[in-house]
């Protein structure tokens, strides 16, 4: 069965936290003040956090595992 999760575009991610807030599972941090992470074994690929982003660099894919 495929895996969702979220992934994002560190380039352009504002550290704003605004997706780590929204997370229901608790799948994202701030990394050092840099830009967002997903832990992808938690992430159940929701979408919450890629509807909240003010930038819009966060992309639900799958995982053909």
């Amino acid at each position: 069965m495929a895996k969702r999760f979220a992934e994002f575009n560190t380039r352009f991610c504002v550290s704003c936290g605004a997706c780590m807030n929204v997370c229901p599972k608790g799948a994202i941090e701030i990394l050092r003040g840099l830009h967002a992470v997903v832990d992808k074994k938690i992430c159940v690929g929701c979408g919450t956090c890629a509807r909240t982003c003010p930038a819009g660099v966060i992309e639900v894919k799958t995982d053909e595992a």
